[in-house]
């Protein structure tokens, strides 16, 4: 496979990651992530997290309701053979409670592994911005 292909298959992936999280889609999410997937992120506070139990905790929550727009800006790829680093700014715009638009940022870094064939979002680090 060709990097300039690989890297939109990553992008493509990255963003469908993105894209079920903001919908509140378990069933996408867990199709695109490793059972042992770890993190450092933002909710839990400096800790790191390894499996799904505490990200299931805020899909059961429910999805954005309303609009969504993310726009992830500046993405750089790393390919590293069967694995690959994502890193970027994350935008995300919505409604806050009053109905008046808000853009959120964080900066992430995805880990992703290929295994028979498919990419596996295995680690992230996400910070807030």
């Amino acid at each position: 496979m060709s990097d300039d292909k690989t890297v939109n298959e990553l992008l493509t992936a990255n963003r469908r990651l993105l894209e079920s999280i903001a919908a509140g889609d378990w069933a996408a999410y867990t199709e695109l992530c490793d059972p042992s997937l770890t993190c450092f992120e933002p909710e839990a506070r400096g800790q790191w997290v390894e499996g799904m139990d505490f990200h299931q905790f805020y899909f059961n929550l429910g999805g954005a309701s309303g609009p969504v727009n993310i726009t992830i800006s500046c993405p750089h790829v790393r390919l590293m053979g069967d694995v690959a680093v994502i890193s970027f700014i994350r935008l995300v715009q919505k409604l806050d409670g009053n109905g008046s638009p808000v853009t959120a940022r964080s900066e992430e870094t995805r880990v992703w592994e290929r295994r028979e064939g498919r990419w596996w979002h295995v680690h992230f680090h996400r910070t807030v911005g």
